[in-house]
Protein backbone atom coordinates (compact mmCIF):
# COMPACT_ATOMS: atom_id res chain seq x y z
CA UNK A 1 0.00 0.00 0.00
CA UNK A 2 3.08 2.30 0.71
CA UNK A 3 4.65 1.51 -1.87
CA UNK A 4 1.61 2.59 -4.28
CA UNK A 5 0.88 5.73 -2.65
CA UNK A 6 4.66 6.62 -3.08
CA UNK A 7 4.85 5.50 -6.71
CA UNK A 8 1.91 7.78 -7.31
CA UNK A 9 3.13 10.50 -5.69
CA UNK A 10 6.76 9.93 -8.03
CA UNK A 11 3.63 10.27 -10.91
CA UNK A 12 2.56 13.12 -10.00
CA UNK A 13 5.55 15.02 -9.45
CA UNK A 14 7.11 13.84 -12.46
CA UNK A 15 4.17 14.99 -14.42
CA UNK A 16 4.12 18.51 -13.26
CA UNK A 17 7.66 18.68 -13.95
CA UNK A 18 6.80 17.41 -17.15
CA UNK A 19 3.84 20.20 -17.78
CA UNK A 20 6.39 23.12 -16.72
CA UNK A 21 9.13 21.83 -18.56
CA UNK A 22 6.62 22.21 -22.10
CA UNK A 23 4.98 25.52 -20.86
CA UNK A 24 8.35 26.76 -20.36
CA UNK A 25 9.41 25.50 -24.08
CA UNK A 26 6.47 26.89 -25.76
CA UNK A 27 6.89 30.54 -24.01
CA UNK A 28 10.72 30.21 -24.59
CA UNK A 29 9.23 29.94 -28.81
CA UNK A 30 6.78 32.61 -28.36
CA UNK A 31 9.59 34.74 -26.83
CA UNK A 32 11.97 33.34 -29.78
CA UNK A 33 8.96 34.63 -32.29
CA UNK A 34 8.43 37.96 -31.28
CA UNK A 35 11.94 38.92 -31.15
CA UNK A 36 11.37 38.69 -35.25
CA UNK A 37 8.82 40.95 -35.56
CA UNK A 38 9.56 43.75 -32.71
CA UNK A 39 9.21 46.23 -35.46
CA UNK A 40 5.33 45.71 -35.25
CA UNK A 41 4.51 46.75 -32.14
CA UNK A 42 0.54 45.15 -31.89
CA UNK A 43 2.01 41.91 -32.98
CA UNK A 44 4.68 42.16 -30.67
CA UNK A 45 2.67 42.84 -27.57
CA UNK A 46 0.06 39.87 -28.78
CA UNK A 47 3.09 37.66 -28.52
CA UNK A 48 4.12 38.86 -25.11
CA UNK A 49 0.90 38.82 -23.91
CA UNK A 50 0.79 35.23 -25.08
CA UNK A 51 4.11 34.37 -23.27
CA UNK A 52 3.05 35.80 -20.14
CA UNK A 53 -0.10 33.56 -20.33
CA UNK A 54 1.84 30.64 -20.49
CA UNK A 55 4.98 31.58 -17.51
CA UNK A 56 1.43 31.99 -15.51
CA UNK A 57 0.42 28.68 -15.60
CA UNK A 58 3.94 27.26 -15.96
CA UNK A 59 4.30 28.66 -12.34
CA UNK A 60 1.85 26.99 -11.18
CA UNK A 61 3.20 23.90 -12.22
CA UNK A 62 6.54 24.54 -11.03
CA UNK A 63 5.56 25.63 -7.33
CA UNK A 64 3.41 22.09 -6.78
CA UNK A 65 6.72 20.32 -8.36
CA UNK A 66 9.09 22.50 -5.93
CA UNK A 67 6.89 22.05 -3.05
CA UNK A 68 6.03 18.26 -3.19
CA UNK A 69 2.16 18.86 -2.10
CA UNK A 70 0.63 18.19 -5.19
CA UNK A 71 -3.04 18.57 -4.27
CA UNK A 72 -2.52 22.67 -3.56
CA UNK A 73 0.07 25.82 -4.03
CA UNK A 74 0.62 28.35 -1.22
CA UNK A 75 -1.14 30.89 -3.73
CA UNK A 76 -0.20 34.01 -1.76
CA UNK A 77 3.36 33.35 -2.12
CA UNK A 78 2.58 32.72 -5.78
CA UNK A 79 0.95 36.04 -5.90
CA UNK A 80 4.16 37.35 -5.44
CA UNK A 81 6.23 35.55 -7.60
CA UNK A 82 3.65 36.28 -10.19
CA UNK A 83 3.10 40.26 -10.26
CA UNK A 84 7.12 40.29 -10.11
CA UNK A 85 6.98 38.19 -13.09
CA UNK A 86 4.64 40.39 -14.73
CA UNK A 87 6.31 43.56 -14.04
CA UNK A 88 9.55 42.44 -14.94
CA UNK A 89 8.41 41.26 -18.47
CA UNK A 90 7.29 44.65 -19.16
CA UNK A 91 9.96 46.79 -17.42
CA UNK A 92 7.98 47.49 -14.54
CA UNK A 93 9.96 49.12 -11.11
CA UNK A 94 8.34 49.97 -7.96
CA UNK A 95 9.47 53.61 -8.27
CA UNK A 96 6.98 53.25 -11.36
CA UNK A 97 4.28 51.65 -10.13
CA UNK A 98 3.93 50.93 -6.12
CA UNK A 99 2.48 47.46 -5.31
CA UNK A 100 0.94 46.75 -2.59
CA UNK A 101 0.09 42.79 -2.00
CA UNK A 102 -2.53 41.99 0.71
CA UNK A 103 -4.59 38.80 1.81
CA UNK A 104 -4.56 35.02 4.18
CA UNK A 105 -2.26 32.40 3.52
CA UNK A 106 -4.50 30.95 1.12
CA UNK A 107 -3.57 27.61 -0.78
CA UNK A 108 -5.91 26.49 -3.83
CA UNK A 109 -5.75 23.19 -5.66
CA UNK A 110 -4.59 23.37 -9.14
CA UNK A 111 -8.05 23.54 -10.83
CA UNK A 112 -8.99 26.66 -8.83
CA UNK A 113 -5.22 28.26 -8.92
CA UNK A 114 -5.00 28.38 -12.65
CA UNK A 115 -7.85 30.45 -13.76
CA UNK A 116 -7.04 32.44 -10.35
CA UNK A 117 -3.71 33.04 -11.75
CA UNK A 118 -4.74 33.75 -15.41
CA UNK A 119 -7.42 36.19 -14.03
CA UNK A 120 -4.32 38.14 -12.08
CA UNK A 121 -2.21 38.22 -15.19
CA UNK A 122 -5.32 39.83 -17.40
CA UNK A 123 -5.78 42.55 -14.18
CA UNK A 124 -2.11 43.35 -13.34
CA UNK A 125 -1.24 43.90 -17.46
CA UNK A 126 -4.14 46.11 -18.16
CA UNK A 127 -3.34 48.30 -15.04
CA UNK A 128 0.14 48.42 -16.36
CA UNK A 129 -0.72 49.18 -19.90
CA UNK A 130 -3.66 51.33 -19.88
CA UNK A 131 -4.24 52.60 -15.80
CA UNK A 132 -1.87 55.65 -15.67
CA UNK A 133 -0.79 58.11 -17.95
CA UNK A 134 2.86 58.26 -19.79
CA UNK A 135 5.62 59.45 -17.14
CA UNK A 136 3.03 59.09 -14.09
CA UNK A 137 3.85 56.89 -11.52
CA UNK A 138 0.79 55.18 -9.42
CA UNK A 139 -0.40 52.91 -6.76
CA UNK A 140 -1.89 48.99 -7.54
CA UNK A 141 -3.01 46.87 -5.19
CA UNK A 142 -3.94 43.14 -4.94
CA UNK A 143 -5.61 40.98 -2.31
CA UNK A 144 -7.05 37.74 -2.25
CA UNK A 145 -8.49 36.62 1.49
CA UNK A 146 -11.00 33.98 2.29
CA UNK A 147 -14.34 34.21 4.48
CA UNK A 148 -15.82 30.97 5.97
CA UNK A 149 -16.18 29.12 1.80
CA UNK A 150 -15.88 32.13 -0.66
CA UNK A 151 -12.60 33.84 -1.86
CA UNK A 152 -12.71 37.12 -2.75
CA UNK A 153 -9.79 38.66 -5.38
CA UNK A 154 -9.36 42.25 -5.74
CA UNK A 155 -7.50 44.47 -8.32
CA UNK A 156 -7.63 48.11 -7.43
CA UNK A 157 -5.24 51.33 -9.06
CA UNK A 158 -5.62 55.19 -8.40
CA UNK A 159 -5.13 55.18 -11.99
CA UNK A 160 -7.12 57.16 -15.03
CA UNK A 161 -9.93 54.74 -14.14
CA UNK A 162 -12.08 53.27 -17.29
CA UNK A 163 -13.96 55.44 -19.98
CA UNK A 164 -17.55 56.70 -18.78
CA UNK A 165 -19.28 54.22 -21.02
CA UNK A 166 -17.31 51.27 -19.52
CA UNK A 167 -19.55 48.12 -19.12
CA UNK A 168 -17.41 45.09 -18.68
CA UNK A 169 -21.00 42.40 -20.37
CA UNK A 170 -20.02 44.58 -23.49
CA UNK A 171 -16.55 44.89 -23.58
CA UNK A 172 -14.22 43.21 -26.91
CA UNK A 173 -10.75 43.76 -25.58
CA UNK A 174 -9.21 39.74 -25.18
CA UNK A 175 -7.90 40.35 -21.95
CA UNK A 176 -11.45 41.09 -20.05
CA UNK A 177 -12.95 38.28 -22.47
CA UNK A 178 -10.54 35.91 -21.08
CA UNK A 179 -10.90 37.37 -17.38
CA UNK A 180 -15.05 36.89 -17.90
CA UNK A 181 -14.58 33.58 -19.26
CA UNK A 182 -12.20 32.20 -16.04
CA UNK A 183 -15.01 33.99 -13.36
CA UNK A 184 -18.20 32.00 -15.48
CA UNK A 185 -15.57 28.96 -15.37
CA UNK A 186 -14.79 29.20 -11.48
CA UNK A 187 -18.97 30.17 -10.88
CA UNK A 188 -18.20 33.42 -9.43
CA UNK A 189 -18.85 37.17 -9.74
CA UNK A 190 -17.34 39.82 -11.40
CA UNK A 191 -17.85 43.46 -10.23
CA UNK A 192 -16.31 46.48 -11.58
CA UNK A 193 -15.99 49.80 -9.87
CA UNK A 194 -15.01 53.27 -11.67
CA UNK A 195 -13.94 55.85 -9.28
CA UNK A 196 -10.44 57.04 -8.15
CA UNK A 197 -8.95 55.00 -10.86
CA UNK A 198 -10.39 51.38 -11.36
CA UNK A 199 -11.56 48.27 -9.06
CA UNK A 200 -12.00 44.53 -10.20
CA UNK A 201 -13.38 42.23 -7.68
CA UNK A 202 -14.38 38.58 -8.11
CA UNK A 203 -15.80 36.47 -5.69
CA UNK A 204 -16.00 32.36 -5.76
CA UNK A 205 -17.16 29.72 -3.81
CA UNK A 206 -14.60 27.45 -2.93
CA UNK A 207 -15.39 24.10 -5.01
Amino acid sequence: MQASILEKEVLLKEIHHRVKNNLQIISSLLNLQSIRIKDDTKAFEVFKESQNRVKTMAMIHEKLYQSGNFAQIDFSQYIHNLISSIFSSYGVNTGDIKLKITGQDVFLDINTAIPCGLIINELVTNTIKHAFSPGNSGKLHVSFDKTDDKYVLTVQDNGNGLPDDFDIEKTDTLGLELVKSLVYQLEGKLGVINGDGAIFRISFREQ
